[in-house]
């Protein structure tokens, strides 16, 4: 089937691709603790066909920047086509669709049909935004939001109105120019940098939405994108856009997974709960230091997600 998609394509028969793109029930993907979020153009079928393959955890299969605006009804057919095709993928596949006013609305109806484990969409502005596409978007699908207008940032605590809005993604650079603040404040020790990715993903963290940090444009600058992905990690971020499988692996890398964490918790637990039973609810551990109710709360709470 791989060589009729390409045939199609290169020929420029649109409406040979659309008859290959058949509405399947899809075994949605739930899973919230992806740490790399790798883009890639829905108009490359050779991108496309390798997605079991990559090592992301997520997949932004991507209808908006770096696809020209001709080559944008090919990519959301082609994006339907290998959603129908991966009716199980241990991926997340998230499909980022144009601007709402650029034809988002439209794309997120074609789309539920094919069901995507998520759709996002870019340059939301308010809540009212927000309801309209949860009112437009299947009922199974995930809702994520970039947030990158100065009016989405202002209304930040505003727009996780429902459980299915689940991730915000900081598009630093559009939010920035939308902010008439310079690119080059983008930097490791910029105070402004700091509070923003601060209270990013602490808002969103305080409505229980999993905030993905900045995509790092040059890809080829491995030792800043690490120092960035440190700095991240440290803050309390588990989650980094990507655009290129180095970054994929950097990203694997120090955005561990959480078996430590959960193991800890685990243990948090159990000796809270021995103690708890001899009426103590606050005590030292030698190795785990000063656990009470609020530590064995978290713990619960970890080990629940």
């Amino acid at each position: 089937m791989l060589s009729e998609i390409e045939a199609a394509y290169n020929a420029g028969d649109l409406s040979a691709l659309d008859a290959l793109a058949k509405p399947a029930f899809r075994q949605l993907n739930k899973k919230k603790n992806f740490r790399s979020v790798l883009m890639l153009s829905a108009n490359n079928i050779k991108h496309l066909s390798k997605i079991e393959s990559l090592e992301a955890d997520c997949i932004m299969l991507n209808l908006e920047d770096g696809v020209a605006k001709e080559q944008k009804p090919y990519a959301l057919v082609l994006a339907a086509i290998f959603l129908s095709r991966l009716q199980k993928c241990e991926k997340k596949l998230v499909v980022r669709v144009n601007a709402l006013n650029e034809g988002g609305y439209e794309e997120i109806t074609y789309l539920n049909q094919f069901m995507p484990d998520a759709i996002r969409v870019p340059k939301i502005k308010n809540e009212k935004e927000v309801r309209d596409i949860l009112h437009l978007l299947n009922d199974d699908i995930e809702l994520h939001l970039s947030i990158e207008t100065a009016e989405a940032w202002h209304n930040l605590g505003s727009l996780g109105v429902n459980k299915r809005v689940t991730t915000f993604y900081l598009g630093i650079l559009d939010l920035f120019a939308d902010m008439g603040l310079p690119q080059s404040l983008i930097q490791l020790d910029n105070p402004t940098m700091h509070y923003m990715l601060s209270h990013f993903l602490i808002t969103t963290r305080s409505m229980h939405i999993k905030p993905v940090s900045f995509v790092f444009q040059e890809y080829k600058d491995t030792q800043t994108f690490t120092k960035w992905l440190e700095l991240e990690h440290s803050m309390g971020y588990d989650a980094k856009g990507c655009i290129s499988p180095t970054q994929v692996s950097l990203v694997n890398k120090i955005f561990t997974n959480k078996e430590e964490e959960i193991k800890r918790a685990k243990i948090i637990v159990k000796l809270f709960e021995m103690h708890r039973e001899e009426g103590i609810t606050g005590f030292t551990d030698e190795e785990y230091g000063f656990i009470d109710e609020p530590i064995y709360k978290g713990a619960l709470k970890l080990l629940e997600e």
